[in-house]
């Protein structure tokens, strides 16, 4: 039976996948489960659940509150807001768990919900694996005062825009700034605290209704935000995806300045406000070879991690590192959060443009990206990629081909049935050969047909 947390909580179709009794069911495991780790030692507990603005997450939010509550949780309802000011507020108000309901930048029929601990830390594999197994499990409800109360927390946009603002380095007055914020998460918070710090504010995507999140808008989809910024005569654009914790950034001239650049920029920031602890930031595998390549021209190190935020997040947390992140967008500043948060990363990045005097374009020209090319192949076991000798035979070759001028990476998706088949080259047609060349040989060695 395949693992029913994916690398970011559970997610799936909302209403046929993520139910509304699934939820209440992970809500009551996850309370049990956290009260066993010792959690809960001592007090009646508390916990803070938020949303993204899709629809279904009004009945899942709701689910999940009821299941909290049922299992003698306190829950602060605190409504539609970013991914990040749920982990943030978790750690403000000392609450002792929280969840959010979102699919990210998914599209919006589909749903997930995650869970934080004590300190707004996503939870580990080993205690999510409990909560799977907690499931159906017969336990000792508990009636009359014992069971929790569901309140409205009413100043959870304020506290976290003002957490935003007051992290930055210096004003952002100047600089002209357009926001899509992907009918999302961050739709309010966002834009206000762009304003706040000092910036002029154009916003795109910024009305959501339930049914538009990501449709068009948002880090997956650029095309809009480009060409506004471009019509607008805007310094960089900043474009945030459904649950606003990643962010890409878009030039004055409409240019893409994805998390590796965006990730780079903020570490010679860093480093130059003597913030940037180890010099060292904590990458993915997907990083790309043109960003380790700057960081060591710039003197600085770099770890690299499996994909997925929350293992960049536990290897800063093991060594005390205050920079990491993904190409993706998400980038996580343990200073100010411990979560990726698109609007905070979005801020840092128009902050340095406003100190240094240079435009973002300037900035990236840091990292010279090398083409990358990546191919999801779908109706194939991912679960045998990693034993298959043929594939690796074909991963082998290419990489003597490429001899040290780029790099092959095959990873399983952590959320879907396929397999990333990734190459960067010293050129676009040498990464795309052979990439397509390893795609069919994952095609034809692992195909479900």
């Amino acid at each position: 039976m395949a693992r029913l947390f994916g690398t970011d909580g559970v997610r799936g179709l909302a209403n046929r996948d993520l139910t509304a009794e699934l939820t209440v069911d992970l809500a009551v495991a996850a309370a049990h489960v956290l009260r066993a780790e010792g959690e809960f030692a001592g007090h009646r507990p508390r916990a803070i659940i938020g949303r993204d603005p899709r629809a279904s997450g009004e009945f899942l939010a709701a689910a999940t509150m009821a299941g909290l509550a049922s299992a003698g949780v306190d829950v602060y309802d605190a409504g539609v807001l970013p991914t990040p000011a749920i982990a943030f507020l978790i750690a403000d108000y000392g609450v002792d768990l929280g969840a959010m309901l979102s699919a990210s930048h998914n599209a919006m029929p589909d749903n997930g919900i995650k869970f934080f601990a004590r300190g707004g830390h996503k939870l580990d594999d080993a205690l999510e694996d409990e909560i799977e197994q907690r499931l159906g499990a017969e336990w000792e409800r508990p009636t009359g005062a014992a069971v929790g109360r569901v309140r409205p927390l009413t100043d959870g946009a304020e506290r976290y825009i003002s957490h935003l603002v007051d992290a930055l380095p210096n004003r952002l007055e100047g600089l002209h700034v357009v926001l899509d914020t992907a009918h999302g998460a961050a739709s309010e918070v966002a834009p206000e605290a762009f304003r706040r710090a000092g910036a002029r504010v154009t916003q795109i995507g910024g009305e959501p209704d339930g049914l538009n999140i990501n449709d068009g808008y948002g880090s997956t989809h650029l095309d809009k935000i480009q060409a506004a910024v471009v019509e607008f005569g805007a310094d960089l654009g900043i474009a945030v995806d459904g649950d606003a914790d990643r962010c890409l950034a878009v030039d004055a001239s409409g240019q893409v300045v994805d998390g590796d650049k965006i990730m780079t920029i903020l570490g010679l920031a860093m480093k130059e406000r003597g913030e940037l602890a180890n010099d060292t930031v904590v990458v993915t595998v997907m990083s790309n070879l043109g960003m380790l390549q700057a960081l060591e021209r710039s003197g600085l190190r770099y770890v690299q991690t499996a994909v997925g935020d929350r293992y960049v997040l536990e290897e800063m947390k093991r060594n005390g590192h205050a920079l990491g992140g993904e190409q993706s967008g998400h980038v996580i500043l343990t200073a100010h959060g411990t979560t990726g948060d698109g609007t905070l990363t979005g801020l840092m990045l128009a902050a340095r443009v406003a100190q240094s005097g240079r435009t973002l374009a300037e900035l990236a020209e840091v990292m010279t990206q090398l083409p990358q090319v990546l191919i999801n192949v779908k109706g194939v076991d991912k679960l045998r990629v990693d034993g298959d000798e043929g594939v690796q035979a074909a991963v082998k070759e290419v990489e003597a081909e490429l001899d040290g001028s780029g790099r092959v990476l095959l990873r399983k998706s952590g959320t879907e049935p396929l397999v990333r088949v990734m190459v960067e080259a010293d050129t676009q047609e040498r990464a795309q050969t052979s990439a397509d060349r390893l795609a069919d040989v994952v095609r034809e060695r692992l195909s479900l047909g």
